[in-house]
């Protein structure tokens, strides 16, 4: 299943159209896309007995939002792939390296992005979006706490990041546009392997990011395990699990993004994102 956020409203893609969930459902599920979330098992299980005929309709790729547009909690993870911590000089970490994104910066997965400042950088993401309250999950169980996958970016500014030696993770990877996902969420049931996805991103055509998820340092089930030991995890938390190895701060020279250039986001069985990068 494929569900997403279109103008706004939750909405269902088969094909090459689109199904608004609460004309298909007779307003069993209302058009919020994050609340859906606090539904989640029933709302699968709708899905899959109704056997719905509604028609899919056209629908532009511009009218996508995120998936999961106003989550209550918002969790990244720093150094989770090997070669990135090695080409950032970090220490591999021994656990987890927890920083959040706040959700005044989530937006769709195509359009444009204020630059605002000389020095942003691109992280191209897998981002999990969770499906049910979670508290002490091991990770054996813990994608059954999973309600799907989607890409993201975790778009950084690093001058704000490193100002004044003390590192601002939240605040630089917080600006207006700066956390993109989408084109939708797709559920587990998608993948052959959902913990194995091949994941990239090229600007204006140049590859710059290349690994798959099954490289992450802490995998999915042991993300939710870490955290929910921590906290409780809530229906519609947002994940950013983590970055590989080519952003632009580490190459030599830096390399960062510019007004003009385009950032082509893609993760196997998922889909891609467009942005287009603009002057404040």
């Amino acid at each position: 299943m494929r569900v997403g956020n279109l103008s706004n409203r939750l909405t269902l893609f088969a094909g090459h159209g689109a199904i608004d969930v609460e004309e298909m459902s007779g307003g069993r599920f209302g058009a919020d896309p994050q609340a859906v979330y606090d539904r989640w098992d029933e709302f699968t299980e709708w899905v899959v007995s109704s056997r719905h005929t509604a028609d899919a309709v056209p629908y532009s790729v511009e009218d996508l939002g995120a998936p999961a547009p106003r989550p209550r909690q918002v969790f990244a993870i720093g150094a989770n792939y090997r070669a990135h911590a090695a080409e950032g000089d970090f220490p591999v970490p021994e656990n987890p390296m927890v920083f959040t994104k706040w959700s005044s910066s989530f937006t769709g997965p195509v359009g444009q992005i204020v630059l605002p400042g000389a020095t942003v950088d691109w992280e191209a993401e897998l981002v999990v979006v969770i499906g049910k309250r979670a508290r002490t999950i091991p990770a054996g169980r813990g994608w059954a706490y999973v309600a799907g996958l989607t890409a993201g970016q975790d778009v950084t500014e690093r001058t704000v990041q490193l100002r004044d030696g003390n590192p601002q993770f939240s605040p630089s990877k917080s600006f207006p546009g700066f956390s993109p996902s989408g084109p939708w969420l797709v559920t587990l049931d998608e993948f052959v392997d959902p913990a194995d996805l091949g994941i990239s991103c090229s600007v204006n055509g140049r590859e710059m990011q290349k690994a798959r998820t099954s490289e992450l340092l802490f995998s999915v089930p042991v993300l939710v395990e870490e955290l929910s030991r921590l906290v409780t995890l809530e229906p519609g938390d947002v994940i950013f699990t983590g970055t590989p190895a080519g952003v632009g701060f580490n190459r030599k020279p830096p390399l960062y993004l510019a007004a003009g250039d385009i950032l082509v986001t893609e993760i196997e069985g998922i889909g891609q994102m467009r942005h287009r990068f603009v002057s404040a």
